[in-house]
């Protein structure tokens, strides 16, 4: 994608804040930074932008902040990314701390996933920071434990935010506007049986018994489907029993990956799956909700002004937290997260720093010329 040259020209102001951006990623793919571990890179971010006198607060591994400017009179967006990553896998040819530039791209554990999407935000938070004639307030929280949908991430700081009118959540979407996703909850299964001895036909097979639910859900189909988001998707991802070959087990354990839309709510959807199998089931800390923006939103309409597409997101992410309406948009792509020689190319940085200060550049004339569209935000 090739953005117009005009309005690079324009823009060419916002080059210093690139490079910094690009020279940030470059540290903080250098610093580990596994999800509930991430306090040295907290640290980093924290230093970041006190070396630039912004003043941040801190909850936990969480940093947050907001405009010169703030004035309680105007709506506050939320620009929000997580810098903590998954663990690199065994297949990695590079070092994954190490971060390197070949042939345009820079390699490192976490630059995709989310690390240019959190650091073009940093960049466009302090392209704003300083401005007097905004129709909105800004507040830029940077968290952690996004990866494992932990307690002291996003979740943790929410009631300790000024109130957030909407918010754009920094995750690889190739800068298009992410407007629904599903939410994501987790069933940690067990069945039982009888364990005996497997020559002599004794006991009754736990792993037979949980066959018959791992069937049920690999197969239903739920009644009611969004028409957003499509039907709620149910796959089981790990399975485990049994301690020797000859002993029938009396127990199997097995785990489900739910994927929800607001067809259903949490409540109901368990309810259906009670009563529809024989296993015992917990459901698992950290439950997403979906997530679903109106299209006449104003920054939808913005986002699609200035020539991004909207599309529904496969994937979860902080988004499951918020309860204001929000967006998910950021450089790179989905589908590098989470592989071996995670990879962003420097254009794409560049490009999310350009398009995200157009996005809001472009909201103002709304919130200007039509007040009322202030309330349309939240």
């Amino acid at each position: 994608m090739k953005l117009d040259f005009e309005y690079q020209e324009k823009h060419a102001i916002m080059e210093p804040l690139v490079k910094d951006a690009i020279e940030l990623l470059e540290n903080l793919i250098g610093t580990p930074s596994f999800s509930e571990e991430e306090g040295n890179t907290a640290n980093l971010i924290e230093s970041y932008l006190r070396d630039r006198h912004i003043f941040a607060f801190r909850k936990f591994n969480n940093i947050f902040c907001y405009n010169l400017h703030f004035d309680h009179a105007k709506p506050t967006i939320l620009l929000n990314s997580h810098h903590d990553t998954v663990k690199p896998s065994a297949a990695y040819t590079r070092d994954p701390f190490e971060a390197a530039c070949s042939n345009g791209k820079l390699y490192g554990l976490g630059s995709n996933d989310a690390g240019g999407a959190l650091v073009s935000l940093i960049a466009t938070f302090l392209h704003f920071f300083k401005r007097k004639d905004l129709p909105f307030n800004l507040c830029l929280a940077l968290t952690a434990e996004e990866e494992t949908s932990g307690e002291k991430g996003l979740k943790c700081i929410l009631k300790d935010l000024l109130p957030i009118s909407f918010a754009i959540v920094g995750e690889p979407t190739n800068m298009q506007l992410a407007v629904a996703e599903r939410g994501s909850m987790v069933l940690d299964c067990k069945s039982f049986g009888r364990s005996g001895h497997a020559a002599r036909e004794e006991g009754d097979n736990a792993i037979y018994r949980a066959l018959k639910d791992i069937q049920w859900f690999s197969t239903y189909k739920f009644p009611i489907e969004s028409a957003v988001m499509g039907p709620v998707k149910m796959t089981v991802t790990e399975v485990n029993a049994g301690i020797q070959h000859n002993i029938i087990p009396a127990e199997c354990s097995f785990t489900v990956d739910v994927r929800l839309t607001d067809a259903y709510t949490e409540k109901e959807l368990l309810h259906i799956i009670q009563n529809h199998t024989f296993c015992e089931f917990k459901v698992r800390p950290g439950v997403l909700k979906p997530s679903c923006i109106d299209n006449f939103h104003p920054i939808v309409k913005t986002g699609l002004a200035i020539g991004r597409s909207a599309y529904i997101s496969p994937t979860s992410s902080d988004q499951g937290w918020l309860d204001m309406p929000s967006i998910k948009m950021g450089p790179g792509e989905s589908a590098r997260s989470h592989t071996a020689d995670e990879f962003i190319y420097l254009e794409e940085i560049r490009e999310g720093v350009v398009i995200y200060c157009q996005l809001l550049e472009s909201l103002i004339p709304y919130l200007v010329n039509s007040p009322d569209l202030n309330k349309q935000l939240s």
